[in-house]
C-alpha cells in the first residue's frame, strides 16, 4: 500500500486534457474492442485504506505455512539467520537489476564479484559467472558449454538428475539439435559407470549430480576418470550445502560445477525465485554464459569493479553469444553470498553435518517400522533417502491431515524423504507414530 496514490475524477480529466484527450476510452482507443471488458468489474464497493488493509490481512491469515517438512527433491528448508532478510531489505539491493551502465553501478558490481568469489571457494574452481535463473537453467547452459568447447553434439547425463532438470535439458537440447544420452541408475542407486564408459565415444561430456536426486553420494572420482579418459568434460550438479563436508567439484576433477543456490539462505517461496550458480576451470571461462564481474584499478589507483566478460547477445553479435539470459537474479545471489559469509566455513560444516546426522536418524527410525525398508541400505546418502513401503500415497495423505509434508511419493511407489537442521527428533517420533498407525489401520481393514 506504500505506493498507493489516489486521484479524483477531476484530476484524471485534467491529466487527459494535458495530453489532448477527453476520456479514458479515447486514451485506450488502440486496444481492439473485443479485448475490452464490456461490463463493470465484479468487485465490492470501494473501501477505506484501513478497511482494505484489514481485508488483505485476513487473506494472509488464511494461508497455512504448514507444519514439519520432510520433503526436498530440489528445494530445501534451511534455517536462515535473521540478519539476512534484514540486510537484504535495503533498497540498494532489492531495486538492483542488470547493469546496463555497468561502471556506474559499483555497489552492484561488487556484490556480484563477492558472489562469484563465494561460488569459486565453495566449488574450488577458477571462475564463476554472475548467476543464472536456477539449477535447471544452469544445467542446460552447461550442456551448451560442452557443445561449444568440444564441438560435439552428443551429451551424456545421469538418470539420477532431478527430473525437472532433465526436462529443461531436453527442451534446450531439442532446440539446439543435441543428442542426449541417458545413463541408467544401478541397483546401488547411483549412475552406471560402465554405461558412461561405453557411451563416451563421440560425446562432449557427462552431466551428473552429487548427491543425486535420491540423496545418494555418487563415486565422482571414478566418474571423472571415466569421462576424462575419453577426452570429455565433467559437469557436476551439486547441492552447495554439501560442500561443507564432502569433496568439492574441483577436488575430484570436475570441469564445470553447477547447481541451485536456494539452500544458501533463500526461502522456499512456493517455488521461487531461486538462483542458479555456475563455475568452471580457467580454460572454460570464456564459455560461461551471462557475465563475469571483475576487479581492477582506476586511473587514481582505487579498487573498482567492471564487467570483465559479457557473453549474452545484447553485448556481442548474436551468433557469437553463449546465452540470451538478461536477468542476473541479483537479489537471490546477494542472499546466497550473505548466507555463506554469515555462516563461515565452520557454520557451513555444522549445517552439513546436522543434515547428514538427522537424515540418517530419521531413516533409522522409519525402518524400525515393520513394512518400511531403505531402498539402498549400503549406499551413503546426504540428507535425502528413498524408502519402500506399501500404500505410500495413503501414508502421505495421513501426514497431511496433521499439516505434515511427508516424503515425496515417487512414480514407482517409493517415498523420497528429506531431513535438514530445521527438523527435530520429536518430529521424527511423531511422524513415525502416524505412519505406524496408518499401516496398522490398513492392515486392520484387510
Amino acid at each position: 500500500m506504500r505506493s498507493y496514490v489516489p486521484n479524483t475524477e477531476k484530476e484524471r480529466m485534467e491529466m487527459l486534457a494535458d495530453i489532448g484527450m477527453s476520456s479514458m476510452d479515447e486514451l485506450f482507443k488502440d486496444i481492439p474492442a473485443d479485448l475490452k471488458l464490456d461490463r463493470p468489474l465484479d468487485l465490492p464497493e470501494p473501501m477505506s485504506e484501513m478497511e482494505l488493509r484489514d481485508l488483505i490481512r485476513g487473506f494472509v491469515y488464511m494461508n497455512e505455512e504448514g507444519g514439519p517438512l520432510f520433503r526436498g527433491a530440489g528445494a530445501y528448508r534451511h534455517y536462515i539467520p535473521s540478519v539476512i532478510p534484514q540486510l537484504v531489505m535495503r533498497s540498494e539491493f532489492y531495486t538492483a537489476y542488470t547493469p546496463y551502465q555497468a561502471e556506474m553501478s559499483q555497489g552492484m558490481l561488487q556484490s556480484l564479484f563477492e558472489y562469484q568469489t563465494v561460488i569459486c571457494r565453495l566449488t574450488g574452481l577458477d571462475a564463476a559467472n554472475a548467476s543464472v535463473y536456477d539449477g535447471a537453467t544452469a544445467a542446460a547452459e552447461a550442456m551448451l558449454m560442452l557443445r561449444d568447447n568440444k564441438r560435439k553434439k552428443k551429451i551424456l547425463y545421469s538418470a539420477a538428475l532431478n527430473p525437472d532438470v532433465i526436462t529443461v535439458m531436453h527442451t534446450y537440447g531439442h532446440c539446439a539439435g543435441l543428442e542426449l544420452v541417458e545413463i541408467p541408475v544401478t541397483d546401488k542407486g547411483v549412475s552406471d559407470i560402465e554405461a558412461i564408459r561405453s557411451n563416451m565415444e563421440g560425446a562432449a561430456g557427462y552431466i551428473g549430480a552429487n548427491p543425486n536426486y535420491y540423496g545418494n553420494l555418487e563415486p565422482m572420482d571414478e566418474i571423472a576418470e571415466a569421462v576424462h579418459a575419453a577426452n570429455g568434460l565433467l559437469v557436476a550438479y551439486v547441492n552447495p550445502i554439501t560442500l561443507g563436508v564432502i569433496k568439492r567439484p574441483a577436488d575430484y576433477g570436475a570441469d564445470i560445477a553447477i547447481g541451485d543456490g536456494q539452500p544458501l539462505g533463500i526461502p522456499l517461496s512456493f517455488g521461487g525465485p531461486y538462483v542458479g550458480f555456475m563455475a568452471a576451470t580457467k580454460k572454460l571461462m570464456r564459455n560461461l554464459p551471462g557475465r563475469i564481474a571483475g576487479e581492477t584499478r582506476d586511473a587514481e589507483g582505487n579498487r573498482v569493479f567492471v564487467l570483465t566478460l559479457q557473453a549474452r547477445e545484447q553485448h556481442i553479435r548474436r551468433e557469437m553469444a553463449s546465452s540470451n539470459i538478461c536477468s542476473n537474479q541479483m537479489l537471490c545471489a546477494i542472499m546466497a553470498s550473505m548466507y555463506c559469509c554469515v555462516m563461515g566455513p565452520n557454520g557451513m560444516r555444522e549445517v552439513a553435518e546436522q543434515n547428514i546426522a538427522k537424515a540418517h536418524l530419521l531413516a533409522d527410525k522409519l525402518t524400525r517400522i515393520e513394512g518400511v525398508k531403505l531402498r539402498w541400505p549400503e549406499t551413503p546418502f546426504f540428507n535425502e533417502f528413498v524408502i519402500d513401503v506399501d500404500n505410500a500415497a495413503e501414508i502421505s495423505k495421513a501426514l497431511e491431515n496433521y499439516s505434515i509434508t511427508g516424503g515425496l511419493v515417487l512414480k514407482d511407489g517409493g517415498m523420497l524423504w528429506c531431513a535438514t537442521e530445521t527438523n527435530s527428533v520429536d518430529e521424527f517420533d511423531f511422524v513415525c507414530d502416524i505412519i505406524q498407525d496408518t499401516i496398522d489401520s490398513m492392515g486392520g481393514d484387510e
